[in-house]
């Protein structure tokens, strides 16, 4: 599994960010956004993780998904549906019905 992956390490990776089922928009200094990293790794969930602050197309992206209403940070996009900062519960509850973690 390629959990974790920092987009400034893509062209290394094989994953590809269009390929991604749960993409994560975050800052360096989040606290938050790691707690979600961590929590995402011990569930065996492969992600991506995007920093909307170091990465212009990265915020870009995360405005044309959430029609430009920033909020804060973590959001993460579980393809698809967009969960804003770390709600566990609406995490687990996305991820089983997108069927990327067991029921």
């Amino acid at each position: 599994m390629k959990e974790g992956i920092d987009m400034s390490d893509a062209t290394k990776e094989e994953t590809k960010a269009e390929d991604a089922k749960v993409i994560i928009y975050s800052t360096t200094w989040c606290a938050f956004c790691k707690t979600e990293e961590q929590y995402l790794k011990r569930l065996g969930v492969d992600y991506i993780k995007k920093d909307v602050e170091e990465d212009k197309d990265a915020y870009e992206e995360l405005m044309k998904k959430n029609g430009g209403a920033f909020q804060g940070v973590p959001v993460t996009d579980i393809d698809g549906e967009l969960v804003l900062g770390f709600d566990r519960a609406k995490i687990d509850a996305t991820l089983k019905a997108k069927q990327l973690i067991a029921a």
